[in-house]
Protein backbone atom coordinates (compact mmCIF):
# COMPACT_ATOMS: atom_id res chain seq x y z
CA UNK A 1 0.00 0.00 0.00
CA UNK A 2 1.24 3.71 -0.61
CA UNK A 3 2.91 5.32 2.29
CA UNK A 4 1.00 8.88 1.85
CA UNK A 5 -2.35 6.49 1.92
CA UNK A 6 -1.62 4.62 4.87
CA UNK A 7 -0.09 8.07 6.84
CA UNK A 8 -3.71 9.94 5.85
CA UNK A 9 -6.69 8.34 7.47
CA UNK A 10 -8.49 10.61 4.52
CA UNK A 11 -7.41 8.72 1.92
CA UNK A 12 -7.30 5.41 3.36
CA UNK A 13 -11.48 6.00 4.05
CA UNK A 14 -11.59 6.95 0.26
CA UNK A 15 -9.52 3.75 -1.41
CA UNK A 16 -11.17 1.36 1.48
CA UNK A 17 -14.71 2.69 1.89
CA UNK A 18 -17.33 1.53 -1.15
CA UNK A 19 -18.93 4.75 -3.26
CA UNK A 20 -22.45 3.48 -1.96
CA UNK A 21 -20.98 3.91 1.43
CA UNK A 22 -19.64 7.00 0.81
CA UNK A 23 -22.85 8.58 -0.73
CA UNK A 24 -24.70 7.57 2.05
CA UNK A 25 -22.97 9.28 4.25
CA UNK A 26 -23.07 12.42 2.34
CA UNK A 27 -26.51 11.98 2.08
CA UNK A 28 -26.94 12.07 6.18
CA UNK A 29 -24.96 14.92 6.50
CA UNK A 30 -26.57 16.74 4.11
CA UNK A 31 -30.18 16.18 5.80
CA UNK A 32 -28.05 16.83 9.14
CA UNK A 33 -26.83 20.14 7.72
CA UNK A 34 -30.35 21.27 6.44
CA UNK A 35 -31.93 21.10 9.69
CA UNK A 36 -29.14 22.38 12.05
CA UNK A 37 -27.88 25.01 9.58
CA UNK A 38 -30.10 25.92 7.13
CA UNK A 39 -27.93 28.74 5.45
CA UNK A 40 -24.66 27.12 5.76
CA UNK A 41 -27.13 24.39 3.57
CA UNK A 42 -28.11 27.14 1.29
CA UNK A 43 -24.46 27.55 0.60
CA UNK A 44 -23.79 23.88 -0.27
CA UNK A 45 -26.44 23.47 -3.18
CA UNK A 46 -23.08 24.83 -5.09
CA UNK A 47 -21.69 21.48 -4.81
CA UNK A 48 -24.44 20.07 -6.18
CA UNK A 49 -25.08 22.48 -9.35
CA UNK A 50 -21.15 21.43 -9.93
CA UNK A 51 -21.52 17.37 -9.43
CA UNK A 52 -24.44 17.67 -12.22
CA UNK A 53 -23.05 20.07 -14.43
CA UNK A 54 -19.99 18.10 -14.93
CA UNK A 55 -22.12 14.29 -14.98
CA UNK A 56 -24.24 16.54 -17.70
CA UNK A 57 -21.44 18.18 -19.69
CA UNK A 58 -19.55 14.18 -20.15
CA UNK A 59 -22.15 12.26 -20.61
CA UNK A 60 -22.85 12.95 -24.15
CA UNK A 61 -19.45 12.60 -25.01
CA UNK A 62 -19.06 9.40 -23.49
CA UNK A 63 -22.04 8.14 -25.10
CA UNK A 64 -20.76 9.50 -28.47
CA UNK A 65 -17.21 7.82 -28.32
CA UNK A 66 -18.08 4.47 -26.83
CA UNK A 67 -21.16 3.93 -28.90
CA UNK A 68 -18.93 4.87 -32.19
CA UNK A 69 -15.75 2.63 -30.69
CA UNK A 70 -18.15 -0.01 -29.77
CA UNK A 71 -19.92 -0.21 -33.30
CA UNK A 72 -16.72 0.17 -35.15
CA UNK A 73 -15.06 -2.82 -33.11
CA UNK A 74 -17.98 -5.06 -33.98
CA UNK A 75 -17.26 -7.87 -35.74
CA UNK A 76 -20.26 -9.91 -37.88
CA UNK A 77 -21.66 -12.67 -36.18
CA UNK A 78 -21.04 -11.22 -32.76
CA UNK A 79 -24.52 -10.77 -30.77
CA UNK A 80 -24.83 -7.31 -29.02
CA UNK A 81 -28.46 -8.56 -27.23
CA UNK A 82 -30.11 -5.32 -28.12
CA UNK A 83 -33.36 -6.59 -29.02
CA UNK A 84 -34.28 -8.68 -26.02
CA UNK A 85 -33.23 -5.68 -23.92
CA UNK A 86 -35.27 -3.38 -26.25
CA UNK A 87 -38.46 -6.22 -25.57
CA UNK A 88 -37.69 -5.20 -21.69
CA UNK A 89 -37.58 -2.04 -22.36
CA UNK A 90 -41.20 -1.65 -23.77
CA UNK A 91 -42.79 -4.54 -21.89
CA UNK A 92 -41.78 -3.09 -18.38
CA UNK A 93 -42.69 0.90 -19.72
CA UNK A 94 -46.24 -0.90 -20.98
CA UNK A 95 -46.65 -2.68 -17.95
CA UNK A 96 -45.84 0.38 -15.32
CA UNK A 97 -48.72 1.88 -17.04
CA UNK A 98 -50.95 -0.84 -16.62
CA UNK A 99 -50.05 -0.61 -12.87
CA UNK A 100 -50.38 2.88 -12.78
CA UNK A 101 -54.20 3.00 -14.41
CA UNK A 102 -55.23 0.12 -11.87
CA UNK A 103 -53.68 2.19 -8.66
CA UNK A 104 -55.78 5.15 -9.97
CA UNK A 105 -59.15 2.88 -9.85
CA UNK A 106 -58.41 1.28 -6.45
CA UNK A 107 -57.34 4.69 -4.83
CA UNK A 108 -58.90 7.43 -6.97
CA UNK A 109 -57.74 10.92 -6.03
CA UNK A 110 -59.19 14.36 -6.86
CA UNK A 111 -56.77 17.62 -6.79
CA UNK A 112 -57.59 21.03 -5.80
CA UNK A 113 -57.12 23.12 -9.36
CA UNK A 114 -55.58 26.68 -7.99
CA UNK A 115 -52.13 26.37 -8.64
CA UNK A 116 -50.16 28.61 -10.65
CA UNK A 117 -50.32 28.67 -14.51
CA UNK A 118 -46.95 26.97 -16.13
CA UNK A 119 -45.33 29.07 -19.39
CA UNK A 120 -44.64 25.99 -21.47
CA UNK A 121 -46.07 24.58 -24.15
CA UNK A 122 -47.05 20.90 -24.05
CA UNK A 123 -46.54 18.44 -27.43
CA UNK A 124 -49.41 18.33 -29.32
CA UNK A 125 -50.51 14.78 -28.70
CA UNK A 126 -48.58 11.79 -29.90
CA UNK A 127 -47.66 12.45 -33.01
CA UNK A 128 -46.28 15.38 -31.50
CA UNK A 129 -44.26 13.54 -29.51
CA UNK A 130 -43.05 10.64 -32.62
CA UNK A 131 -42.42 13.81 -34.61
CA UNK A 132 -40.00 15.21 -32.32
CA UNK A 133 -38.36 11.58 -31.84
CA UNK A 134 -38.11 11.98 -35.22
CA UNK A 135 -36.95 14.87 -35.62
CA UNK A 136 -33.79 14.34 -33.09
CA UNK A 137 -32.92 11.14 -34.98
CA UNK A 138 -31.81 13.84 -37.70
CA UNK A 139 -30.74 16.73 -35.98
CA UNK A 140 -27.25 18.49 -36.12
CA UNK A 141 -24.73 16.28 -34.65
CA UNK A 142 -22.95 19.39 -32.77
CA UNK A 143 -26.33 19.92 -31.74
CA UNK A 144 -27.37 17.17 -30.37
CA UNK A 145 -23.85 16.86 -28.54
CA UNK A 146 -24.67 20.39 -27.20
CA UNK A 147 -28.61 20.24 -25.97
CA UNK A 148 -27.54 16.25 -24.86
CA UNK A 149 -30.56 15.22 -27.46
CA UNK A 150 -29.58 11.11 -26.76
CA UNK A 151 -31.25 10.20 -29.45
CA UNK A 152 -29.42 11.96 -32.08
CA UNK A 153 -25.93 11.27 -30.39
CA UNK A 154 -27.09 7.55 -31.01
CA UNK A 155 -28.46 7.70 -34.13
CA UNK A 156 -24.98 9.70 -35.32
CA UNK A 157 -22.26 7.59 -33.69
CA UNK A 158 -24.04 4.49 -34.58
CA UNK A 159 -23.67 5.50 -37.89
CA UNK A 160 -20.04 6.99 -37.51
CA UNK A 161 -19.13 3.56 -36.13
CA UNK A 162 -20.19 1.35 -38.83
CA UNK A 163 -18.54 3.35 -41.42
CA UNK A 164 -15.45 2.93 -39.24
CA UNK A 165 -15.61 -0.91 -39.55
CA UNK A 166 -14.16 -1.26 -42.38
CA UNK A 167 -11.00 1.18 -41.31
CA UNK A 168 -7.42 0.50 -40.42
CA UNK A 169 -6.97 -0.99 -37.22
CA UNK A 170 -5.15 1.58 -36.02
CA UNK A 171 -7.70 3.90 -36.25
CA UNK A 172 -9.90 1.72 -34.68
CA UNK A 173 -8.02 1.19 -31.85
CA UNK A 174 -7.56 5.05 -31.65
CA UNK A 175 -11.84 4.99 -31.25
CA UNK A 176 -11.11 2.97 -28.57
CA UNK A 177 -8.50 4.06 -26.77
CA UNK A 178 -10.45 7.54 -26.91
CA UNK A 179 -13.14 6.17 -25.24
CA UNK A 180 -11.49 4.31 -22.68
CA UNK A 181 -9.87 8.14 -21.79
CA UNK A 182 -13.54 9.62 -21.46
CA UNK A 183 -14.57 6.79 -19.28
CA UNK A 184 -11.54 7.61 -16.99
CA UNK A 185 -12.38 10.86 -16.77
CA UNK A 186 -16.40 9.63 -16.11
CA UNK A 187 -14.95 7.41 -13.14
CA UNK A 188 -12.74 10.67 -11.76
CA UNK A 189 -16.38 12.71 -11.53
CA UNK A 190 -18.31 9.91 -9.90
CA UNK A 191 -15.93 9.55 -7.15
CA UNK A 192 -17.23 13.42 -6.47
CA UNK A 193 -20.85 11.66 -6.23
CA UNK A 194 -20.66 11.85 -2.20
CA UNK A 195 -20.47 15.64 -2.19
CA UNK A 196 -22.84 16.31 -4.99
CA UNK A 197 -25.36 14.53 -3.18
CA UNK A 198 -24.67 16.13 0.05
CA UNK A 199 -24.84 19.35 -1.69
CA UNK A 200 -28.08 18.43 -3.31
CA UNK A 201 -29.55 17.15 -0.23
CA UNK A 202 -28.94 20.18 1.91
CA UNK A 203 -30.43 22.52 -0.89
CA UNK A 204 -33.18 20.64 -1.30
CA UNK A 205 -34.45 20.30 2.05
CA UNK A 206 -33.90 24.00 2.95
CA UNK A 207 -35.34 25.51 0.13
CA UNK A 208 -38.12 23.17 -0.83
CA UNK A 209 -38.80 21.26 2.61
CA UNK A 210 -42.10 19.28 3.21
CA UNK A 211 -44.43 21.40 4.00
CA UNK A 212 -45.82 22.16 0.17
CA UNK A 213 -45.88 17.97 -0.26
CA UNK A 214 -48.40 17.38 2.68
CA UNK A 215 -51.81 18.40 0.69
CA UNK A 216 -50.90 16.18 -1.95
CA UNK A 217 -50.00 13.03 0.17
CA UNK A 218 -52.65 10.95 -1.29
CA UNK A 219 -51.28 11.49 -4.94
CA UNK A 220 -47.77 11.42 -3.82
CA UNK A 221 -48.73 7.85 -2.42
CA UNK A 222 -50.65 6.32 -5.16
CA UNK A 223 -47.34 7.66 -7.88
CA UNK A 224 -44.39 6.74 -5.31
CA UNK A 225 -46.73 3.25 -4.67
CA UNK A 226 -47.04 2.69 -7.91
CA UNK A 227 -43.34 3.17 -9.19
CA UNK A 228 -41.84 0.97 -5.55
CA UNK A 229 -44.87 -1.78 -6.78
CA UNK A 230 -42.77 -2.10 -10.11
CA UNK A 231 -39.65 -1.43 -8.79
CA UNK A 232 -39.56 -4.64 -6.84
CA UNK A 233 -42.94 -6.68 -8.05
CA UNK A 234 -42.96 -6.09 -12.24
CA UNK A 235 -39.40 -6.31 -12.46
CA UNK A 236 -38.33 -8.69 -10.70
CA UNK A 237 -41.08 -10.57 -12.42
CA UNK A 238 -39.49 -9.65 -16.04
CA UNK A 239 -35.83 -10.30 -14.98
CA UNK A 240 -37.05 -14.07 -13.48
CA UNK A 241 -38.85 -14.60 -16.83
CA UNK A 242 -35.66 -13.58 -18.72
CA UNK A 243 -33.17 -15.15 -17.31
CA UNK A 244 -34.88 -18.17 -14.92
CA UNK A 245 -33.02 -17.00 -11.28
CA UNK A 246 -33.68 -14.97 -8.16
CA UNK A 247 -33.79 -11.50 -9.68
CA UNK A 248 -33.54 -9.91 -6.51
CA UNK A 249 -29.93 -9.66 -5.88
CA UNK A 250 -29.42 -8.06 -9.10
CA UNK A 251 -32.66 -5.75 -8.96
CA UNK A 252 -31.40 -4.17 -5.16
CA UNK A 253 -27.92 -3.44 -6.90
CA UNK A 254 -29.11 -1.90 -9.56
CA UNK A 255 -31.63 0.76 -7.11
CA UNK A 256 -28.69 0.85 -4.51
CA UNK A 257 -25.98 1.91 -7.22
CA UNK A 258 -27.68 3.36 -9.58
CA UNK A 259 -30.81 4.34 -8.35
CA UNK A 260 -29.70 6.41 -5.13
CA UNK A 261 -27.30 8.72 -7.65
CA UNK A 262 -30.49 8.95 -9.89
CA UNK A 263 -32.76 10.19 -7.51
CA UNK A 264 -30.75 13.01 -6.02
CA UNK A 265 -29.34 14.06 -9.62
CA UNK A 266 -33.12 14.02 -11.45
CA UNK A 267 -32.18 13.30 -14.65
CA UNK A 268 -31.64 9.83 -16.53
CA UNK A 269 -29.24 11.47 -19.07
CA UNK A 270 -26.94 12.88 -16.18
CA UNK A 271 -26.84 9.16 -14.79
CA UNK A 272 -25.77 7.78 -17.97
CA UNK A 273 -22.16 7.30 -16.72
CA UNK A 274 -23.03 5.91 -13.50
CA UNK A 275 -25.19 3.32 -15.41
CA UNK A 276 -22.21 2.72 -17.88
CA UNK A 277 -19.49 2.08 -14.53
CA UNK A 278 -21.92 -0.06 -12.88
CA UNK A 279 -22.37 -1.94 -16.36
CA UNK A 280 -18.62 -2.33 -16.18
CA UNK A 281 -18.13 -3.80 -12.82
CA UNK A 282 -21.09 -5.95 -13.46
CA UNK A 283 -19.34 -7.63 -16.50
CA UNK A 284 -21.85 -6.94 -18.33
CA UNK A 285 -21.18 -7.11 -22.76
CA UNK A 286 -19.75 -3.78 -23.39
CA UNK A 287 -21.34 -3.70 -27.16
CA UNK A 288 -24.45 -4.11 -25.30
CA UNK A 289 -24.43 -1.20 -22.63
CA UNK A 290 -22.73 0.59 -24.74
CA UNK A 291 -26.11 1.34 -26.74
CA UNK A 292 -28.47 0.04 -24.28
CA UNK A 293 -27.99 2.57 -21.81
CA UNK A 294 -28.03 6.00 -23.24
CA UNK A 295 -31.09 4.66 -25.77
CA UNK A 296 -32.98 3.23 -21.80
CA UNK A 297 -32.20 6.69 -20.83
CA UNK A 298 -34.96 8.20 -23.73
CA UNK A 299 -37.31 5.34 -24.40
CA UNK A 300 -36.94 3.04 -20.85
CA UNK A 301 -39.43 5.73 -18.75
CA UNK A 302 -41.75 3.09 -16.62
CA UNK A 303 -41.53 6.04 -14.01
CA UNK A 304 -42.57 8.48 -16.64
CA UNK A 305 -45.83 6.82 -17.61
CA UNK A 306 -46.57 6.26 -14.30
CA UNK A 307 -46.92 9.71 -13.50
CA UNK A 308 -48.74 10.75 -16.80
CA UNK A 309 -51.13 8.17 -16.27
CA UNK A 310 -51.99 8.81 -12.37
CA UNK A 311 -51.72 12.68 -12.95
CA UNK A 312 -54.33 12.52 -15.83
CA UNK A 313 -56.54 10.31 -13.85
CA UNK A 314 -56.41 12.02 -11.29
CA UNK A 315 -57.74 15.15 -13.31
CA UNK A 316 -60.36 13.20 -14.89
CA UNK A 317 -61.42 12.40 -11.17
CA UNK A 318 -61.82 15.74 -10.19
CA UNK A 319 -63.89 16.87 -12.80
CA UNK A 320 -66.02 14.20 -12.32
CA UNK A 321 -65.09 12.13 -15.85
CA UNK A 322 -66.11 8.55 -15.79
CA UNK A 323 -62.97 6.67 -17.92
CA UNK A 324 -64.27 3.37 -19.13
CA UNK A 325 -62.46 -0.07 -19.39
CA UNK A 326 -61.25 0.67 -22.72
CA UNK A 327 -60.44 4.48 -22.85
CA UNK A 328 -58.44 2.96 -19.14
CA UNK A 329 -56.40 0.69 -21.56
CA UNK A 330 -56.28 3.62 -24.16
CA UNK A 331 -54.52 5.61 -21.64
CA UNK A 332 -52.20 2.58 -20.62
CA UNK A 333 -51.11 2.73 -24.28
CA UNK A 334 -51.06 6.30 -24.27
CA UNK A 335 -48.77 6.84 -21.47
CA UNK A 336 -46.07 3.77 -22.72
CA UNK A 337 -45.71 5.36 -26.13
CA UNK A 338 -45.92 9.03 -24.46
CA UNK A 339 -43.48 8.57 -21.81
CA UNK A 340 -40.45 7.02 -24.65
CA UNK A 341 -40.68 10.23 -25.99
CA UNK A 342 -40.49 12.10 -22.15
CA UNK A 343 -36.90 14.42 -22.00
CA UNK A 344 -34.07 12.79 -19.95
CA UNK A 345 -34.10 15.50 -17.55
CA UNK A 346 -35.94 16.63 -14.17
CA UNK A 347 -39.22 16.73 -14.97
CA UNK A 348 -39.65 15.76 -18.53
CA UNK A 349 -42.99 13.49 -17.63
CA UNK A 350 -44.79 16.69 -16.59
CA UNK A 351 -45.16 18.14 -19.98
CA UNK A 352 -47.02 15.26 -21.18
CA UNK A 353 -49.43 15.31 -19.05
CA UNK A 354 -51.97 17.47 -21.45
CA UNK A 355 -51.27 15.01 -23.73
CA UNK A 356 -53.01 12.28 -21.82
CA UNK A 357 -55.39 14.72 -20.76
CA UNK A 358 -57.07 15.30 -23.96
CA UNK A 359 -57.84 11.84 -24.29
CA UNK A 360 -60.70 12.81 -21.57
CA UNK A 361 -61.23 16.17 -23.45
CA UNK A 362 -59.85 17.62 -20.45
CA UNK A 363 -58.85 21.97 -21.43
CA UNK A 364 -55.22 22.96 -21.56
CA UNK A 365 -55.43 25.02 -19.15
CA UNK A 366 -56.82 22.86 -16.59
CA UNK A 367 -54.68 20.35 -17.98
CA UNK A 368 -51.55 22.85 -17.12
CA UNK A 369 -52.75 23.04 -13.61
CA UNK A 370 -52.00 19.37 -12.95
CA UNK A 371 -48.80 20.06 -14.31
CA UNK A 372 -48.42 22.78 -11.90
CA UNK A 373 -49.13 20.54 -8.80
CA UNK A 374 -46.63 18.04 -10.59
CA UNK A 375 -43.83 20.71 -10.45
CA UNK A 376 -44.59 21.00 -6.51
CA UNK A 377 -44.70 17.60 -5.87
CA UNK A 378 -41.33 16.73 -7.98
CA UNK A 379 -39.01 16.98 -5.59
CA UNK A 380 -40.72 13.62 -4.52
CA UNK A 381 -41.97 12.33 -7.27
CA UNK A 382 -39.61 13.06 -10.17
CA UNK A 383 -36.71 11.72 -7.64
CA UNK A 384 -38.81 8.60 -7.76
CA UNK A 385 -39.16 8.20 -11.14
CA UNK A 386 -35.55 8.74 -12.37
CA UNK A 387 -34.31 6.23 -9.65
CA UNK A 388 -36.88 4.00 -11.24
CA UNK A 389 -36.63 4.66 -14.90
CA UNK A 390 -32.47 4.85 -14.35
CA UNK A 391 -31.84 1.49 -12.55
CA UNK A 392 -34.29 0.07 -14.68
CA UNK A 393 -32.02 0.68 -17.93
CA UNK A 394 -28.95 -1.50 -16.26
CA UNK A 395 -31.59 -4.20 -14.77
CA UNK A 396 -33.13 -4.97 -18.00
CA UNK A 397 -29.21 -4.78 -19.67
CA UNK A 398 -28.12 -7.12 -17.26
CA UNK A 399 -30.70 -9.39 -17.58
CA UNK A 400 -30.79 -9.81 -21.19
CA UNK A 401 -26.56 -10.26 -21.07
CA UNK A 402 -27.18 -12.95 -18.33
CA UNK A 403 -30.17 -14.88 -20.53
CA UNK A 404 -27.73 -14.62 -23.50
CA UNK A 405 -24.57 -16.09 -21.34
CA UNK A 406 -26.70 -18.63 -19.90
CA UNK A 407 -28.36 -20.29 -22.83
Amino acid sequence: MNSTTTANPALRFLSETSLVVQIAIGLVCGIAVALLAPDVARSTALLGDIFIAALKAVAPVLVFVLVAAAVAAHRHGTDTHIRPVLTLYLAGTFGAALVAVLASFAFPTTLVLDAPQVAATPPGGIVGVLKNLVLNVVSNPVKALMEANFIGILAWAIGLGAGLRHASPATRAMLADVAEAVSKIVRVVIRFAPLGIFGLVGATLTESGLGALLGYGRLLLVIVGSMLFVALVLNPLLVFWKTRRNPYPLVLTCLRESGMTAFFTRSSAANIPVNLELCRRLDLHEDTYAISIPLGATINMAGAAITIAVMSLAAAHTLGIVVDLPTALLLSVLSALGACGASGVAGGSLLLIPMACNLFGIPTDVAMQVVAIGFIIGVVQDSVETALNSSTDVLFTAAACRAASRG
